[in-house]
């Protein structure tokens, strides 16, 4: 397993000291890891991946009940869903850094495994998991509300960004939008893309790079959301 001076890292990172290691370890571990160490497939943060699920729809639903009296049970769920997809939570892990203690097989390392959406935001609710069972509710939602559910203006913004920026362009600018390809550099299963955002015809408002085409494209709406709020347009002025 990792060195235990990095976990304890971790540990100061998230604010939480496990009393059981062997929980945080199994968090941080992927199947591929596992099979590669003949670790039994349970040893994976497969199971703890179901439990932190569960904690966080249970903790996130209670905070939007209670902070949005007037949204409808329907809308509630859309907003819930939003906050805790896959990129959302991918996003949030990777704001502390969680990608970098994830223990992968040597194949799943090589294709690029440690920058997926997939795996990071699995992890991410593995660690909910593991808080939970070594600490209970009241760390695991700590947790939760420190780096899942705090600043969700400017996580909200990334997140739905490139609807946003629709929205602001087409709807208060009247313009369309153009996202175009301008590079992509590193091996196949490692590539890095580099794509612009621009009205039709005109100014180019973002730029934006990620491991995958879409991930760019979401950094490049972002970053041109954020140059049309310095200039007064935002989602909602519509």
């Amino acid at each position: 397993m990792r060195e235990r001076q990095n976990l304890s890292l971790l540990e100061e990172k998230i604010g939480y000291t496990f009393q059981r290691r062997e929980l945080l370890e199994q968090a941080l571990t992927h199947s591929s890891y596992a099979n590669e160490r003949r670790i039994n497939k349970i040893g994976s943060y497969e199971r703890l991946e179901f439990l932190g699920d569960a904690v966080l729809e249970l903790v996130s639903s209670e905070f939007l009940f209670a902070r949005h009296p007037e949204l409808s049970e329907g809308d509630l769920t859309k907003l819930r869903a939003s906050m805790v997809c896959e990129p959302a939570l991918a996003f949030c892990a990777r704001d502390i850094g969680l990608e970098e203690y994830i223990l992968l097989g040597k194949g799943e390392e090589a294709t690029g495994g440690r920058r997926r959406d997939s795996i990071t935001s699995d992890v991410m609710e593995a660690v909910i998991g593991a808080i939970y069972l070594d600490g209970g509710m009241k760390p695991a939602r700590v947790y939760i509300d420190r780096f899942i559910l705090s600043d969700l203006e400017h996580k909200r913004l990334f997140y739905d960004s490139k609807s946003n920026l629709q929205e602001v362009v087409q709807g208060k600018l009247k313009k369309d939008l153009a996202y175009e390809l301008l590079d992509v550099q590193g091996p196949e299963h490692c590539q890095t893309f580099r794509v612009q955002v621009r009205i039709l015809e005109g100014e180019t408002l973002g730029v934006g790079e990620g491991h995958t085409k879409k991930a760019a494209e979401q950094q490049a709406a972002y970053k041109a959301l954020l140059v049309l709020q310095d200039r007064g347009y935002k989602p909602g002025d519509i």
